[in-house]
């Protein structure tokens, strides 16, 4: 890390000389953690010199602060041991400000390095300056950083936003949009503050006025070269074409395509009507869980009943066996669990919460009980080890599908929620996975005690009282808007119109001019897609290899390239697959790629897991599955064509 600050310092010098054409030492050059420089603590950096250069720095007004921070939330992987280090004082900046006003749950994205490195230059330049950072772009639409949008209007007078796109789960136009090589959206920030006035501390009477945002974004259509050469052409902040964003009352900047109605629809369900419990007015739906989080599905899902049992049983036993050695320690103040684990990725997969549980010395337990079907991904089946302590969530579900004998009744609407995907809503009856990029939620018509027993509908009565008197019609049930609710979810132009309100918020739902046309389409569709396995076969055509062994395992399908046939394995090519089965999508996927993309043998790289799809009981499974989802695919685009305009 010295090399850096070398050349950073030799670079200077040699400016310096060709300008001048004397030499002279720079002594600014200071080797030290920023982050640390917030703490109370001095330390002694490397020689007395750079120690004293520290100081000086400390003591020093700042008015500009440029830099390209790091984008790095957190280590990806527990096993690793390789945290980001902590900085208890920038940590506690952060939570009293961006997270404290935060309306997010899941707020761990706001601890990334770029979000320290904003925090502590903006407090370090004091009333007046410049902050120019080079970061992340996704503060400018994440849902956790509503609470930073909102101080960042508060603490600057101008901020200037040049959106460099680059995000490569959502700018798929190019595939080298990022001006880094990185998979993250990129963007040039200056943060402006002016002194004439003090912020801080208006007169009397007087509002602080929020910031003027001034916000730009590159063509999507560009490769990094493109984005390059417009920086280069561009040359200064003067000639850049700005656009004037206005922020909401939520703090939203990015509003665009964002519609004022949808405040005024039924939201589907609020953080307060959970609070509520059973009193909870102005929503649909009682609570809702989001999908469960294991934070190690290698280990705790598998196609493969047996498989994942052996695999639980075994890293039970690896971490019950660190539970009594960590008890039995003799060192019990200086033994830091990162370094008293055993990490290897062949015996165990741990996560933040499970060191916690290792602490507290709580054991594992294992029981067949906890062998639970889940919905793993839109039309894929998983076995799940389902336990609160070997998932890192669970949050509701356990009073959603307690028991298997309640996913025979149950049924939820699984909502894909998040920035990433374009929502999409499906019903299951079984355990529903969080889902990646975002997350998900799901909102049940039952809800149970643990146990299985005392079941209460989950429709709010506030719900039917209003849908009826909306009506005139005594006859609606909770039932009625339930499946009521799923046929708009399905509506094109619902999803089409609201497309930036449903990243931002869970669905608002409005009163249609036709309800029992939607009650009616979402109970057809709820039929087709919790019964999807059962569902009469598309009729393909079979085109087998009489070279080959008679042979219905797969290893990994492929599609042509019209995608009219797919190559199931080398035995067994299916051909004649309609135009019109990749027309029913969820998120980046049709119902079909789904199946494909999943059923396929996966063995994880760090622990060697394999899970295998195919089933010796059921060899056929597989390909009968895909001939079913064709059909459900074909007839849910059907159900969708027929709803009636949305008015």
């Amino acid at each position: 890390l010295l090399l850096p600050y070398y050349i950073a310092s030799l670079n200077i010098e040699h400016e310096f000389y060709e300008a001048t054409g004397e030499y002279l030492p720079f002594e600014g050059i200071s080797l030290v953690d920023t982050f640390d420089l917030a703490e109370e603590r001095q330390l002694s950096l490397l020689t007395e010199e750079n120690t004293a250069r520290v100081a000086k720095q400390k003591a020093s007004p700042m008015f500009v602060v440029i830099g390209n921070p790091p984008y790095n939330v957190g280590q990806q992987n527990e096993n690793d041991n390789n945290k980001n280090r902590v900085y208890p004082t920038m940590d506690a900046l952060i939570r009293e400000t961006y997270a404290k006003d935060s309306t997010a749950s899941n707020k761990n994205s706001l601890y990334d390095p770029y979000v320290k490195s904003l925090r502590w230059a903006s407090d370090r330049i004091g009333k007046e300056g410049i902050v120019a950072l080079v970061t992340n772009n996704g503060f400018l639409d994440g849902r956790a950083f509503d609470g930073m949008r909102k101080h960042l209007a508060a603490d600057f007078d101008e901020i200037y936003i040049l959106d460099l796109g680059g995000n490569a789960r959502k700018d798929k136009l190019v595939a080298d949009a990022s001006v880094f090589g990185i998979r993250v959206g990129v963007s040039i920030n200056l943060f402006v503050k002016r002194a004439a006035r003090d912020r801080f501390s208006p007169p009397d009477g007087e509002q602080r006025e929020p910031a003027r945002i001034f916000y730009y974004r590159t063509d999507d259509a560009w490769n990094k070269d493109r984005k390059f050469a417009f920086l280069r052409d561009t040359e200064h902040v003067g000639n850049i074409p700005w656009q004037t964003l206005q922020p909401d009352e939520r703090h939203t900047w990015l509003t665009e395509g964002l519609r004022p109605e949808f405040a005024t629809f039924t939201p589907i369900g609020s953080k307060a009507a959970k609070r509520a419990k059973g009193t909870a007015e102005g929503v649909i739906f009682h609570t809702f869980s989001s999908g469960v989080k294991t934070n190690r599905d290698a280990w705790a899902c598998n196609f493969n009943r047996e498989t994942l049992s052996a695999n639980m049983q075994r890293m039970i036993d690896v971490y019950n066996a660190h539970v009594s050695q960590w008890r039995d320690r003799e060192d019990t103040l200086n033994v830091s669990v990162d370094d008293f684990v055993d990490s290897d990725d062949t015996k165990i997969k741990w996560s933040g919460d499970l060191k916690t549980a290792l602490k507290k010395g709580i054991l594992a337990t294992f029981s067949d009980e906890k062998l639970r079907t889940a919905q793993y991904r839109p039309f894929t089946r998983s076995f799940l080890f389902f336990d609160r302590l070997m998932n890192n969530g669970t949050y509701l579900l356990p009073y959603i599908f307690p028991t298997p004998e309640t996913e025979k009744e149950n049924q939820a609407i699984w909502l894909k929620t998040g920035q990433e995907w374009a929502m999409f809503a499906l019903i299951v009856n079984r355990i529903p996975d969080v889902l990646p990029q975002g997350g998900s939620q799901c909102f049940p018509f039952y809800i149970y005690d643990e146990d299985g027993t005392n079941r209460r509908e989950n429709i709010t009565d506030w719900a039917v009282q209003n849908f009826r008197t909306h009506y005139a019609d005594d006859t609606i049930t909770k039932w009625d808007i339930f499946n009521y609710t799923y046929g708009i979810l399905h509506h094109p132009a619902y999803r089409e119109r609201y497309a930036a309100d449903l990243k931002r918020d869970l669905p608002h739902i409005p009163y249609a001019d036709d309800f029992w046309a939607f009650a009616r389409a979402g109970a057809q569709l709820a039929e087709l897609h919790v019964n999807y396995e059962t569902q009469p076969q598309y009729p393909l055509t079979f085109v087998e290899d009489a070279t080959k062994q008679l042979d219905f395992r797969v290893e990994r399908m492929k599609f042509s390239k019209d995608k009219t046939r797919l190559l199931y394995n080398d035995f067994l090519t299916l051909e004649g697959i309609p135009s019109s089965a990749f027309a029913y999508r969820l998120g980046p996927y049709s119902a079909l790629e789904w199946v494909v993309n999943q059923y396929r043998v996966k063995s994880e790289r760090r622990s060697g897991i394999v899970n295998n799809p195919n089933d010796a009981e059921k060899p056929r499974y597989i390909v009968e599955l895909i001939g079913s989802v064709i059909t459900v695919s074909l007839e849910t685009v059907k159900i969708i064509e027929g709803l009636p305009a949305l008015v």
